[in-house]
């Protein structure tokens, strides 16, 4: 015992203790970074993330910077993950046509292998949402159900019926008519935009699923009430009649002065 409190004691004993302290939270850190990459890109090959680099450093690295780890202009891409690059890319919104609220959908700028290619090279940086399985975006959901869920947590900016609606500060939700499943379900896990994160303990992904078969439900039933007027409920209901019934007062109120005269 008196050995081991004159070694205690040693002056340095203290370096000794900091440098396996180094060692050992060095070793945890690397462990855990090689599984996080080794997630993020298990369904990519070494050429996709090469591709995807120079397609990111052409394309993207002026506002996320050349090694995606952000800018001035544009986030950190580090850990957003394979399914973010692949929902802002594939629906036209980035790259940026121009800077404003929030990015614009417009006409795609890289075709579906380049996209996998970028979402490659993103993934392998950090781990992330990964692009959805197949059997999620089937639209065999319970759609009831995802109609339910859909109103307690979308409806409030995208509308009862998904039509979309104005935000602050000159953002807006987008209508979801024509977005495809696989875009639906990634923006549920990537938040894009003004949009919260639904991960998997917010929302399951069978529970995710549902909520696709609802809007696709809709989307292919139409309006069960004739013509939508924007699926704005009664707002643009009440301005058509009021337009159209002050327009027939008019209209015999001039048939019957006439008549008189």
């Amino acid at each position: 015992m008196k050995a081991l409190s004159q070694r205690r004691r040693h002056p340095l004993a203290a370096v000794v203790l900091l440098l396996l302290g180094l060692i050992v939270t060095g070793g945890i850190y690397a462990a855990a970074s090689g599984a996080n990459e080794a997630q993020a890109a298990t369904t990519y090959t070494a050429d996709d993330v090469q591709q995807g680099e120079k397609l990111f450093i052409a394309n993207c690295a002026t506002c996320h910077g050349m090694e995606a780890s952000g800018t001035e202009n544009g986030p950190s891409l580090v850990g957003v993950g394979a399914a973010s690059v692949d929902f802002q890319v594939g629906t036209g919104r980035m790259p940026m046509a121009m800077q404003g609220p929030q990015a614009q959908q417009k006409p795609q700028q890289f075709n579906e292998e380049q996209t996998a290619q970028m979402a490659a090279y993103v993934a392998s940086l950090g781990a992330g949402p990964s692009v959805p399985e197949e059997q999620y975006l089937e639209t065999t959901g319970d759609a009831a159900a995802g109609g339910e869920l859909f109103r307690v947590n979308c409806a409030m900016c995208h509308n009862a019926a998904g039509a979309g609606g104005a935000l602050t500060r000159g953002k807006f939700a987008p209508a979801l008519e024509g977005v495809s499943e696989q875009h639906i379900y990634e923006a549920m896990v990537t938040g894009p935009q003004n949009m919260p994160v639904f991960s998997d303990a917010n929302l399951s992904p069978e529970e995710k699923q549902d909520i696709i078969t609802f809007l696709k439900n809709i989307e292919a039933n139409g309006s069960p009430g004739g013509a939508e007027l924007g699926s704005l409920g009664p707002v643009s209901e009440g301005l058509f009649i009021w337009t159209a019934g002050l327009g027939l007062v008019i209209a015999f109120t001039i048939w019957l002065t006439s008549r008189s005269s």
